[in-house]
């Protein structure tokens, strides 16, 4: 019994300094390749005037990108192609985007406007968004029907100029026929009504219809509290549904409310 508690010891043992030496050797290799690596990013970065402000630092195969460049969209390129070289192990994009100063008050309506209109005529009455500014970082919520939808609003967010880094907290919608006949289904009762149908009229669709697993959420602004409450009875009133929740606002009761964040 002692004999094979001894052999025991000695095979843990043994496999504990095997696991060290493994481990030291991939610190080694990957230490190995850093210059290589280097010079294949530096080389990379070379190549676009709009990367001439980026330096790139590499430590066990970690790249560090530092500097500046004038946008978003090249700050994410960046490290795209940093992080597509060989033996890269990962970015530490720590690069600064030195574009154009914007308040984030006027940041933040300029990015809900985009995003209202955002998917015009593919749908955007499905989608609700929010949007956020501070210190020029948008932060995106809401839920979308689709990751195409999701990726639109992401590429309006990154494409805008005064965007210094992007949120992103978007929830796509699970796959379903029965909610998208459901969504059909509200849309028609909520925009043919008599009283609602002016909404209709409006490409950013005021009325949003968010639909989950059978559960439906009315979201937006509309004019007046008789308004909200004859969407939310015609939503109701939509057989198939498990439940209809109104959050939509009032003009007046969007000015003191937090979600004056909606994009719309």
């Amino acid at each position: 019994m002692l004999a094979a508690r001894k052999i025991t010891l000695a095979a843990l043992l043994l496999a504990g300094s095997m696991l060290l030496e493994g481990m030291a050797l991939a610190d080694t290799t990957s230490a190995a390749y850093d210059g290589a690596i280097q010079a294949k990013v530096a080389a990379q970065l070379q190549k676009k005037s709009e990367f001439k402000d980026i330096r790139a630092s590499v430590e066990d195969g970690i790249v560090t990108l530092s500097g500046a460049t004038d946008s978003l969209p090249h700050k994410l390129d960046a490290a795209k192609k940093a992080r597509k070289q060989e033996h890269v192990a990962g970015v530490r994009d720590l690069i600064a985007v030195a574009g154009p100063e914007v308040s984030d008050s006027a940041l933040r309506q300029t990015l809900a406007r985009k995003l209202a209109y955002d998917r015009v005529g593919y749908g955007n009455v499905w989608n609700v968004l929010t949007v956020e500014v501070g210190n020029g970082v948008a932060t995106i919520g809401g839920e979308v029907r689709n990751p195409v939808d999701r990726d639109s609003a992401i590429a309006e967010v990154v494409n805008t100029k005064g965007v210094k880094g992007v949120v992103e907290n978007i929830k796509v919608a699970p796959t379903s026929l029965f909610d998208d006949q459901l969504r059909i289904r509200t849309a028609r009762a909520i925009y043919r009504d008599p009283s609602l149908s002016r909404y209709g009229m409006d490409p950013q669709a005021p009325i949003r219809i968010v639909v989950n697993n059978g559960h439906v959420g009315l979201y937006g602004v509309v004019s007046s509290e008789f308004d909200r409450i004859v969407a939310g009875i015609r939503a109701n009133e939509v057989a198939g549904a498990f439940s209809v929740e109104n959050h939509l606002l009032t003009e007046k009761s969007a000015i003191d409310s937090e979600l004056l964040a909606l994009s719309f």
